[in-house]
């Protein structure tokens, strides 16, 4: 099974990019993990709308056919920890490669939003889109590491 975190936003700060690096060779063979950056839609004079519309089609261009989608929304559903460890133990027993998407400045598209599988938020508050990719790799990692059984998780 194949984990694709789709970001919008090509560059992100040298701290985040050591923190990926760090996490991303911490997970197993059996359970890769993988970033596909998609361009961020210049901003100028186009609407709100059509710059959604354009970052969707990069993303959807991102996602291999029948991967299960999970938008990354702040109004998605809270999970803790452990109901996320659940939740890939769940995605992994369904061996389906998951695509976690992370929207750009504006969020996702509505109706890409919608027709995800599923929609779940890291946080009530406001992450830098840096930070969110960093926590999204390091809270698969610890929730890969409970159900392994891996010391990484204290609870």
């Amino acid at each position: 099974m194949k984990l694709v975190i789709v970001a919008v936003g090509q560059r992100v700060p040298d701290w985040a990019q050591v923190a990926w690096d760090d996490y991303a060779k911490r997970f197993p063979p059996e359970l890769r993990v993988e970033l596909k950056a998609v361009k961020t839609e210049t901003r100028g004079s186009k609407t709100l709308d059509n710059l959604l519309a354009a970052e969707r089609e990069r993303i959807e261009g991102a996602i291999a056919r029948g991967s299960r989608i999970v938008a990354l929304d702040e109004r998605g559903t809270s999970l803790t920890t452990l109901a996320l460890a659940k939740k890939l133990q769940t995605w992994q027993l369904e061996s389906d490669d998951v695509a976690l998407v992370i929207g750009g400045p504006d969020g996702l598209e509505p109706a890409f939003r919608q027709a995800a599988h599923e929609r779940i938020r890291l946080s009530d508050l406001t992450l830098p889109h840096a930070m969110a990719r960093v926590l999204l790799i390091e809270q698969l990692y610890r929730a890969w590491s409970i159900n392994a059984g891996h010391p990484y998780h204290r609870e």
